[in-house]
């Protein structure tokens, strides 16, 4: 069985989003990460963190050749780690919830939402993302998903890998959200319940405040080590905190509870 060969730094950026300001939201979480240069491997950011979770998803989203992509390969560079986050992102005439895994040499992967908020019509105004990632640091396998993905675990679900290869999908699992306060416990639970189903650790990065939509955020980002337990956990104020995950612990743990062994095995549908 594979593991991961190093100790993975990863910074959780909990903060209050300006709305529908991406100069602004550039300025902010900015000076936030220039803070973290050198303490980080890994940087994570909200949802949508240059202009909220908006319905007004053509007035507010860049391409690909943006000034906020370019913002953050520079960004990456400076600080020398992973930035990850989401943007509203145009494609022709349609828009996407797009996450950015961008490293600091200036390359990048994409991830586009799976799972839309119907109840606030996200649906109706993008497009959904077809497939999930798998990206690599330091040794680990990394799947980054957004807000709504987290309520389907068929989709995020970790499989091991029987052939030569010897490895899971992944070590660990990241959620970018904007989930709103009242649902909070939801978040919470859920993030748990990730972490011990898939043997891997979990972390959520949300925002806090309130939005224009007259939402409010009550952060509640976590790190979450693959029993569920928190080795991070921030409340509702604007913060930023480091965690360390331990990959030694994590093929301790896989190996001593190998509930992966006795997994039903199935394929993914293209519906």
């Amino acid at each position: 069985m594979s593991q991961a060969r190093e100790s993975l730094r990863v910074s959780l950026v909990q903060g209050d989003t300006r709305w529908h300001d991406a100069a602004a939201n550039r300025d902010y979480y900015g000076a936030k990460v220039r803070a973290l240069r050198g303490q980080s491997d890994l940087i994570v950011l909200p949802e949508t963190f240059t202009s909220g979770f908006t319905n007004e998803s053509l007035g507010n989203a860049e391409s690909m050749d943006g000034e906020s992509l370019r913002w953050l390969q520079a960004l990456a560079g400076e600080v020398g780690a992973v930035i990850t986050g989401s943007l509203v992102t145009r494609l022709g005439d349609k828009c996407v919830n797009r996450l950015v895994w961008m490293r600091p040499d200036g390359s990048y992967e994409i991830y586009d939402k799976r799972h839309l908020f119907r109840m606030a019509r996200e649906h109706e105004r993008y497009a959904s993302g077809e497939s999930r990632l798998i990206v690599e640091l330091k040794g680990w396998r990394i799947c980054p998903l957004i807000c709504y993905d987290l309520r389907f675990p068929v989709w995020i679900r970790n499989r091991y890998d029987r052939s030569a290869a010897g490895r899971f999908d992944y070590d660990l699992v990241i959620f970018v959200a904007n989930w709103p306060s009242p649902r909070r416990y939801a978040w919470q639970t859920l993030l748990r319940a990730r972490a011990i189903e898939n043997l891997a650790y979990c972390i959520g990065v949300n925002r806090v405040g309130s939005d224009g939509n007259g939402l409010s955020y009550s952060g509640d980002s976590a790190v979450l080590d693959f029993l569920g337990q928190p080795l991070v956990e921030l409340g509702a104020a604007e913060l930023v905190a480091t965690a360390t995950l331990d990959a030694d612990a994590l093929a301790a743990h896989r190996e001593r509870f190998p509930a992966w062994m006795d997994a039903d095995a199935f394929e993914l549908g293209a519906g």
